[in-house]
């Protein structure tokens, strides 16, 4: 599918969020463990295209048993972050929608790890937003290599 980033994002400042983790809980509903971003850090100015990144560390639930002596970020959860990213971009242009649900996944490819130690930076672009569905083309980035895509279609719920 991409031969390279969705957009140019390697410029940005991690370290300088343009959200807050509080203000990011204040449109995704997910707490504690299947809270999966752990800053946005940038929105385009038409609020279409985000970046967000987690942190993978080595105390995760996920790390005794995905896979012993080598744990891996298993990629069911990369497409989870990725879809938390995709529901902060709807529901920001959805006052009263409180929660997205999944309605799909699809053209999924799984094109490196990530492991504890690493960030994980996810690119969303919202290419089809209506009232009843989203879709997001979605990309994972660690180290500069794409570690994953897909594409996410969201349904408020």
């Amino acid at each position: 599918m991409a031969a390279g980033p969705l957009f140019e994002y390697e410029s940005l400042d991690l370290d300088q969020p343009m959200f807050t983790l509080e203000a990011l809980e204040k449109v995704n509903p997910h707490r504690g463990i299947m809270r999966l971003l752990d800053q946005v850090v940038w929105e385009s100015e038409d609020g279409n295209r985000a970046v967000a990144y987690r942190d993978i560390n080595a105390d995760e639930f996920w790390v005794p048993g995905h896979i012993p002596g080598r744990p891996l970020f298993p990629g069911v959860l990369m497409l989870e972050a990725a879809a938390q990213l995709a529901s902060f971009v709807t529901l920001r242009k959805m006052p009263g929608v409180d929660f997205m649900g999944f309605g799909g996944v699809d053209s999924v490819k799984f094109r490196g790890q990530v492991t504890p130690g690493q960030r994980l930076i996810i690119l969303c672009q919202q290419i089809e937003f209506r009232p009843r569905r989203s879709i997001c083309q979605t990309q994972g980035w660690v180290e500069g290599r794409l570690v994953f895509e897909g594409v996410i279609t969201g349904l408020p719920m």
